[in-house]
């Protein structure tokens, strides 16, 4: 992935693995697919840019998860084919995966046309990622759907990004289970150790509990440095600040719960500290926060949907638009 210029924190980790799952934890990681636009581009004109439609102040769905399951119960749990049938969507609609930290970190190096996607995960729950005896994502987890399903869209590049507390994935006493995911390139983010609420801690309780499983994961993961957190029940401490800084912790953003899309890193809307997400829903109470709705809603004519220019050198943007961030206004192209 070509990076021409990077705003906020870095990152490494977070590109694409294998379609179909990879080799075993004691093979090498396979080297990271490039995004569908290979050679580097012609700087973008404002004429290209016109004709493809490019929006690159325009709005990114960040979709959360927490579990599948057979029977959903709560609005946060979904069926695998749910799940499948949601991602199939995203690909046929032109949507390409990145991080949380490649977008807080303005890192999105897409095809023209294409609109960024982050997939979230919550919690560290099982049914989103298991490694059989052979050390493989086990079926029906939403690791293993995501795979099968870029395997069958190219362009969908398999990455997301998972907020564990201690004990992630019905347990991972040996850490196998984390640096399978951070070898194959998935964003391994901080969900503090016992799933704190943040609001209701003190200071010094809510930052123990950042840096505590910002530890596990390094303990878990030699030479890992977590760089964004999903805040517990979307509670943000009384200092906001901390949810990012703090003694043991430095990150570049921190996902709330949220109920609609998130502003273009490039906006000068976009909070790192405060960056909304999508629950994954279609249809039952409240589904007008939900999924569906929401990526009915970005693919209508005014729906304000980002899109790529397809020169990872450039933002560019309708003038109708709105102010670009300061970071980005040195590559900033409105047309």
């Amino acid at each position: 992935m070509r990076c021409p210029f990077r705003f906020g924190a870095g990152f490494t980790a977070v590109l694409a693995l294998t379609a179909c799952g990879g080799p075993a934890p004691d093979a090498p990681a396979p080297a990271p697919p490039q995004p569908a636009s290979t050679a580097a581009p012609v700087r973008i004109t404002p004429a290209a840019a016109r004709e493809v439609g490019a929006d690159e102040l325009g709005r990114v769905p960040v979709l959360m998860y927490h579990r599948l399951v057979a029977q959903p119960k709560s609005v946060y749990e979904r069926t695998p084919a749910d799940f499948t049938a949601e991602l199939e969507r995203l690909a046929n609609e032109n949507y390409v995966p990145v991080t949380t930290a490649e977008l807080v970190s303005r890192r999105l190096d897409l095809p023209a046309g294409a609109h960024p996607v982050v997939l979230t995960f919550d919690d560290g729950d099982p049914s989103v990622f298991r490694l059989t005896p052979q050390g493989q994502p086990e079926p029906g987890t939403a690791v293993r759907i995501l795979l099968d399903v870029a395997a069958a869209h190219p362009k969908f590049r398999p990455v997301a990004s998972l907020y564990v507390n201690e004990h992630p994935f019905g347990g991972d006493p040996d850490g196998r289970a984390l640096r399978w995911l951070a070898e194959h390139h998935f964003e391994i983010g901080n969900h503090t150790r016992h799933h704190t609420n943040l609001r209701t801690a003190t200071e010094s309780a809510a930052t123990a509990a950042i840096a505590e499983e910002d530890a596990l994961i390094r303990q878990a993961i030699p030479g890992y440095q977590p760089t964004t957190l999903a805040l517990p029940y979307g509670s943000r401490p009384h200092r906001p600040a901390l949810a990012v800084q703090g003694p043991g912790y430095s990150y570049g953003g921190a996902l709330l719960v949220g109920a609609g899309p998130a502003p273009s890193p490039c906006s000068s809307k976009f909070e790192p500290a405060a960056i909304p997400r999508i629950r994954s829903q279609s249809a039952g109470a409240e589904a007008e926060y939900g999924s569906a709705h929401w990526l009915d809603e970005l693919a209508s004519p005014t729906g304000h949907r980002y899109t790529s220019d397809g020169d990872p050198s450039t933002v560019s943007y309708p003038r109708s638009e709105g102010a670009v961030a300061p970071e980005c206004a040195s590559v900033a192209l409105a047309y």
